[in-house]
């Protein structure tokens, strides 16, 4: 099976690598030309665990392509897929679908034959049948079918979630249209991948939903951690108790300074918008997001209020900046509101990640960027963990002590043990556990 990739971002790059390993000829296609310029070469624009060599090895089997080049690619494929940015839209919170039917517009003329068009993008509903009309309109004569298939992959753990997927979701009409995706899961149907297949509305709405409620769980767990701190209670005891019941699930019930990404603030947004266009308000999802976005600016509150309420000529270490490990991007991170704060109430903010420099070099006035989780603790009065990278799990706190200037650590992701900080002589602020868990100052 031909496959031509529209976009090499995220999804498009490692969906294109993935299906290239399953065996099928993969022509990734992408405007931007030093994306695909470094993709030639053999280098990631993204940085995924595992990606690197998927994509290396499939080039090198012939695969797997990158060009900026749609027409060839487009007359040939028997599948094409839209793994374009549906950003969310200024103004409205909407998903900005200009992408998506610039590629259309574009795909429109180079149709040959019977071919499926399917949107990987994540799109609000009906966006599927506005293809559909719109290629109508461009291309009457051409044999095209229209459908939604929604990733579902998690940034740090994506190769082995699309591998192994809990299911693979299709929004088809089209019997011809559906035996070509049947074709191509093939390789996850002989591991017993569920591939399910729903109309189109459903799928488009599926996908939103999912997100959504995975969103509703973290602003859950936060606002329980709240609860647990004023009660006496701990919350990762209270998450590991209602996680263990089915109907709950341990998933998405860790604590920590909100949510972020490149999906769940985008999805969330659109839906709600979605849901108010219809008549049919999400007051519960509405809730979620406001919820996210106020634990942020709590968080910096907190790290203030770890220093005595001022922070003014403090020197602060954040060990973590992207939005969750294992991953470089920045897109919604908790540190885009909470570094910012803590420079305007006055404090020196040195930084470090694993991953997330090269991105967030950009993003922030005024940090000094280090190499090493001990290099930005040296001479620091607070130490913030704000992404649980495992390295920052294994970090002796006796030796984070020796280097701090100050003595708070201020756990935002509970990775520690209070009475390890108290041990090693450190003050210790986390969350969701009660005062007599909290190591003082």
């Amino acid at each position: 099976m031909k496959i031509c990739m529209v976009g090499a971002g995220y999804v498009g790059l490692v969906s294109a690598a993935c299906f290239s390993e399953f065996g099928w000829t993969v022509r990734c296609i992408d405007k931007d030309p030093d994306r695909v310029a470094l993709l030639k070469g053999g280098e990631m624009p993204i940085y995924e665990p595992g990606l690197e060599n998927l994509v290396r090895r499939n080039c090198e089997a012939g695969r797997l392509s990158f060009s900026t080049e749609l027409a060839e690619a487009v007359s040939e494929a028997e599948l094409i897929f839209l793994a374009v940015g549906t950003p969310m839209r200024r103004g409205d919170g909407h998903a900005d679908l200009s992408f998506v039917f610039s590629a259309i517009e574009e795909i429109a003329p180079h149709l040959e034959g019977f071919t499926v068009i399917t949107t990987k993008s994540t799109v609000p509903v009906g966006t599927s049948r506005e293809i559909e009309r719109r290629l109508q309109e461009l291309r009457p004569e051409a044999d095209a079918a229209v459908c939604s298939n929604p990733e579902f992959l998690r940034e740090g753990s994506a190769i082995q979630d699309f591998t192994h997927p809990d299911r693979v979701l299709v929004g088809i009409d089209d019997p011809r249209a559906q035996q070509v995706m049947e074709r191509v899961y093939t390789p996850l149907a002989l591991r017993n991948a569920p591939v399910i297949f729903v109309d189109r509305e459903s799928a488009e709405l599926a996908k939103y939903a999912a997100n959504a409620f995975l969103a509703m769980k973290i602003s859950f767990i936060n606002e329980m951690a709240d609860l647990c701190e004023e009660v006496g209670a701990n919350v990762q005891q209270v998450a590991t108790a209602i996680g263990a019941d089915g109907r709950i699930g341990n998933k998405f019930l860790h604590p920590g300074p909100g949510y972020g990404g490149s999906c769940f603030p985008k999805d969330v947004s659109a839906l709600i918008r979605t849901a108010r266009e219809s008549r049919a308000p999400l007051s519960l999802i509405e809730q979620v997001q406001t919820i996210n976005d106020e634990r942020k600016i709590a968080m910096a509150g907190r790290i203030v209020r770890a220093a005595g309420g001022n922070v003014r000529g403090l020197t602060i270490t954040i060990l973590g900046v992207t939005f969750k490990p294992n991953t470089d991007d920045m897109r919604e991170a908790a540190s885009l509101v909470i570094i910012p704060m803590l420079q305007e109430k006055g404090a020196a903010v040195r930084a470090y990640d694993p991953q997330g420099r090269g991105h967030a070099e950009k993003l922030f006035d005024g940090v000094v960027w280090c190499d090493s989780a001990i290099e930005a603790i040296e001479g620091s009065d607070i130490v913030v963990v704000l992404t649980e990278w495992n390295e920052f799990r294994a970090l002796n706190l006796a030796a984070v002590r020796e280097h701090m200037k100050g003595n708070m650590l201020v756990d935002l992701r509970n990775i520690f043990q209070p009475e390890d900080a108290k041990a090693a002589g450190l003050g210790y602020i986390s969350i969701g556990r009660s005062a007599s868990e909290v190591a003082p100052a």
